[in-house]
């Protein structure tokens, strides 16, 4: 007599998909999403992974867990304060509210009162004039390079960009500054040298085929030695006898000077001394979404905002409301990170310590995304094995600590402290792994 196949015995796609728990989940994560969940389930089963009445429960405990985007919270215990491969600044608490008011129908355009067409971020824009007085006009577009390729092009493009050679940088992923202007169809025009460059090197290079002159902040890296640079007072009288505009390309979008990086430039400070124009990035020393900042003269910015390029790189709702948010509220979690208090610091890191029987050592973090190269934030992390590092970073949840010297560091300066339980069961779980 033949045996039946167990195969036979697994749960047809129609009697999974209508299990109220799965039908609810349909509405959910979408018809696709959860059929391939079931399909997954089933596959095990045809392979002997599962027997055949275990599937129904497998779909059933998958579900829950699975969300609408495949990208994992993280808890960022690497010190490192603005973190690219974390996708940079954290949100505010109250950047995230707005983020979720604005995701529905929103009066991103519109006078609510007259029924009539509005201005775009005009709440965005007010809180950043708010914010930096000394800008006329402000303008949001999708990232820092973005504001600085639409001030070039609407300012520059046929034209030359004077720029010191010093400034030539690249940024991040292989970038380069003289691609990306090149890109907008203006002219580099190179003055001075790597390491010196005077006023009379741009004075020289001045005239009729000049757009504007561009002032570049060097992330990622410092010279220093036998250097010279011209500053933006120094500048402001020859722009305005050549009658150009000066751009001021910060990077890092502090609004106004912040004591504990005196050596990073700030909107603020940057328009006091004669940029007619700042462009920065919203998701670094700003604190909030990735955005492009514009600051500046109103008749600059005007040019910039009627520029066809403009409508190609501007910031959406979500954008728009948490950029607003961050400017507008508290302290966000980058400036909290930042001056967060060492002896407190010390508290948490002894807590977690003495928790796993582990150690504490002295620990510098870093502002990163570009802020501040070189400043020291000085702190203390938790030392582990280098082994730990793996299980954390692939646990429930995911942890990335910093691992130097053959160890895994564990800074708890970019954690919130509210999440310090849970990074000490993901430590227990990490440790438990290794044996």
């Amino acid at each position: 007599m033949n045996e039946v196949d167990p195969r036979r015995a697994i749960p047809r796609t129609d009697a999974l998909l209508m299990l109220p728990s799965v039908a609810a989940a349909r509405s959910r994560l979408g018809e696709h999403v959860v059929r391939r969940l079931v399909r997954d389930a089933q596959d095990r089963a045809r392979r002997g992974e599962l027997a055949p009445e275990q599937v129904a429960n497998v779909v059933l405990e998958t579900l829950p867990a699975h969300a609408g985007t495949t990208l994992r919270p993280v808890l960022n215990a690497t010190g490192v304060v603005v973190h690219t491969n974390l996708g940079r600044a954290p949100l505010s608490a109250t950047a995230i509210e707005a983020l979720v008011a604005a995701s529905g129908y929103v009066d991103v355009e519109l006078d609510l009162d007259t029924g009539a067409r509005s201005a775009r971020g005009i709440a965005a824009r007010a809180a950043l004039l708010a914010a930096c007085p000394p800008a006329e006009d402000a303008l949001v577009v999708n990232n820092g390079a973005a504001a600085l390729v639409l001030a070039t092009t609407a300012l520059a493009a046929g034209k030359e960009v004077v720029v010191s050679r010093g400034e030539l940088i690249e940024i991040g992923a292989g970038f380069r500054l003289p691609d990306l202007i090149a890109s907008t169809g203006a002219a580099l025009r190179e003055v001075g040298t790597t390491n010196r460059t005077h006023l009379r090197d741009y004075a020289e290079a001045l005239g009729p085929q000049t757009g504007c002159i561009l002032k570049v902040h060097p992330s990622n890296f410092a010279v220093h030695g036998f250097t010279a640079a011209v500053n933006l007072r120094e500048l402001r009288p020859l722009a305005s006898e050549y009658a150009v505009p000066l751009i001021a390309d910060l990077g890092s979008g502090l609004l106004a000077p912040d004591t504990l990086l005196p050596d990073e430039p700030d909107a603020t400070t940057a328009l006091t001394d004669g940029a007619d124009v700042i462009t920065a990035s919203g998701d670094k020393l700003l604190g909030g979404p990735q955005a492009g900042v514009v600051l500046g003269r109103s008749q600059i910015v005007a040019r910039l905002a009627r520029h066809p390029l403009a409508r190609a790189v501007r910031a959406d709702k979500l954008t728009l409301a948490a950029l607003e948010a961050t400017v507008s509220g508290a302290a966000a979690p980058v400036t909290r990170a930042l001056h967060a208090d060492p002896a407190r610091l010390r508290a948490r890191a002894d807590r977690l310590a003495d928790a796993i029987g582990a150690t504490v050592v002295a620990h510098d973090g870093r502002v990163g995304g570009g802020g501040a190269p070189g400043v020291p934030l000085p702190g203390w992390a938790v030392r582990l094995p280098e082994a730990v590092a793996a299980p954390l970073r692939t646990g429930d949840p995911a942890v990335l600590p910093r691992v130097h010297d053959g160890a895994c560091l564990l800074d708890l300066r970019c954690v919130p402290e509210a999440d310090d339980e849970r990074l000490l069961g993901a430590v227990r779980a990490a440790l438990a792994r290794i044996g």
